[in-house]
């Protein structure tokens, strides 16, 4: 899924006063976390993720979450990542 600049910048704005759901720390990406984030997302469609450290593999760590959760990486701002996922529609 592609969005625009100006969707992205709505979702911004919108992740502006929310608190992170999760913290990834010292043992960095593991399957409960990814199981949270993921639970998070099918809740909430857009959420913030907060790290303690991991400054220069930020990225890679964010890229592998976005791909197992299938959500996009809105923005990095410091320590805090905003991810997007569509609410997946229930198939009767």
């Amino acid at each position: 899924m592609e969005l625009t600049s100006k969707r992205r910048a709505e979702l911004k704005a919108q992740a502006h006063n929310l608190d992170p759901v999760a913290q990834i720390g010292k043992f960095g990406v593991t399957p409960e976390a990814l199981k949270h984030i993921d639970k998070a997302l099918a809740d909430h469609k857009l959420v913030k993720v907060k790290f303690i450290g991991f400054r220069e593999t930020r990225r890679e760590l964010l890229e592998e979450i976005a791909g197992a959760t299938s959500s996009i990486l809105i923005d990095v701002i410091g320590n805090v990542a905003i991810l997007y996922r569509e609410k997946q529609e229930v198939s009767s």
